[in-house]
């Protein structure tokens, strides 16, 4: 248990003509002006996640600073691509390693400067950079608070999914509670009645994708395609909508094989930024590649981002088929907008049911 006894107390000095008349105004005597915040915080054994709440003034940035003021996150941004502002003694692949795992997994995005970001990429940028110092506890002062609601809800879990993920405590301090059930803290402190909160069965909501097939999306997705903005124009396209709104977009085109017939390819597979570290790209692509195995096709998918690879191999439903480079073959038609000669690459098949 963590008790504290904040007071915090200004003298007005040398009070000025306009704060004279207001006090006057107001009978307000006093040539101090104090406040007092009185609690205690019962961490449970073995927590990962605590949010300290309450409404503007309660208190909270002034508690959690008492309690964990060097824990504080306060991070510097001023490199032209925010990877450059990351410790330079940190291996590239365990730095987009960390990208992914706190959904900011677009590659684009990653060559930007941090002020050209969305807040909501801000966000899991400071994340990243809070689990990759050597802090034991990391505190986020008005976490998701400059964010869209719904933005907010799915980054806590995204942040959730990143914490467990770590032997490292994350605590929030918020003004929202709309975020909790999404976070789903280990101990919820609320500064309105300065108590512990019951934590209960706290019970996140469902993410329900609808898949539709459908063009003219792809406008809304080809900036966050690591690779091309180009789509085939034979693909068939799949969009994931969620509240009425397109989230993930996979493309799908036929490939010419010498033996496998018929063959098809994931052509394209995007999450937008603010949905991303959900698993909704991965239920997205074992969605579309079941569709085409209950019609008897292969589908297979070929990637080069070896984050994305390493949760496709870890899918029971994939199966690895190339490590390497791809070469050409001269008896085999090939797709400009789909090659991947040349590269390193990590090739699937699905074997799902």
């Amino acid at each position: 248990m963590q008790n504290f006894n904040i007071i915090k107390s200004k003298e007005l000095k040398n009070k000025s003509y306009r704060v004279a008349k207001i006090c006057d105004q107001f009978d307000y005597t006093s040539d101090m002006v104090q406040e007092q915040f009185k609690g205690s915080i019962e961490f449970p054994d073995n927590w990962n996640i605590g949010i300290i709440v309450g409404k503007s003034g309660t208190g909270k940035t002034t508690i959690a600073k008492e309690l964990f003021g060097k824990y504080f996150c306060n991070f510097k941004y001023s490199a032209e691509c925010v990877v450059d502002d990351f410790d330079k003694k940190l291996d590239e692949k365990e730095l987009t390693k960390m990208f992914s795992s706190v959904g900011f997994a677009c590659v684009p995005s990653w060559l930007k400067s941090y002020n050209v970001l969305s807040n909501g990429e801000k966000m899991r940028v400071d994340l990243a950079r809070a689990l990759l110092t050597n802090k034991e506890i990391i505190v986020f002062d008005e976490y998701t608070s400059v964010v869209d609601r719904e933005v907010a809800q799915l980054g806590a879990l995204a942040t959730h999914n990143a914490i467990k993920k770590t032997n490292k405590k994350f605590i929030a301090v918020t003004c929202h509670f709309d975020i909790i059930e999404w976070l789903q803290p280990d101990w919820v402190f609320s500064t309105d009645e300065m108590k512990m909160l019951p934590r209960g069965c706290l019970q996140r909501p469902v993410i329900k994708i609808k898949i539709k097939k459908e063009k003219g999306h792809w406008n809304i997705f080809r900036r966050y395609h690591y690779l091309t903005h180009e789509l085939h124009r034979s693909a068939t396209q799949y969009v994931g909508f969620y509240n009425n709104k397109p989230v993930c977009f996979c493309a799908v085109i036929n490939f010419p094989h010498a033996k496998i017939k018929p063959l098809r390819k994931i052509h394209r597979l995007v999450v937008l930024p603010d949905y991303q570290g959900l698993g909704i790209g991965g239920f997205m692509l074992d969605f579309v590649a079941k569709l085409y195995t209950q019609k008897k096709e292969y589908i297979g998918i070929t990637t080069s981002l070896n984050n994305f690879a390493q949760a496709i191999r870890r899918n029971p439903n994939w199966k690895i088929c190339h490590l390497g480079r791809v070469q050409k073959h001269s008896n085999i038609r090939h797709f400009d907008n789909s090659s991947s000669f040349n590269r390193n690459t990590f090739g699937f098949k699905y074997i799902g049911k």
